[in-house]
């Protein structure tokens, strides 16, 4: 899968641009284990929700990638829906809410 060797080739990406784990934990605060398991994509190691997704930003703009690119990626490995799908339940409970209501 195209999403899966994105994430697999981070590391070396980061690598190839000379950043060490350890300064990436020193600017972001982020702990090495859980930068190692962004460059592993093992998603289950991070604290999740939108925490993953603060973690991928960081970790994104730290190697000077495109955050948007890896956060799309790692929404589609996980089947999470995108920010840019409608959120059409939302808007039914309030549309009937608006019906009793008024």
């Amino acid at each position: 899968m195209k999403e899966e060797k994105l994430l697999l080739g981070l590391s070396t990406i980061r690598r190839n641009r000379g950043i060490s784990l350890q300064q990436i934990a020193d600017s972001t605060k982020i702990g090495v284990r859980a930068l190692e398991a962004i460059e592993r994509g093992d998603f289950r190691k991070l604290p999740g929700g939108i925490y993953t997704t603060s973690y991928l930003r960081q970790y994104a703009r730290a190697i000077d990638y495109d955050e948007a690119s890896l956060v799309a990626a790692y929404q589609r490995c996980m089947n999470a829906p995108e920010r840019s799908q409608p959120l059409s339940r939302p808007r039914k409970i309030l549309n009937s809410l608006r019906l009793v209501f008024g």
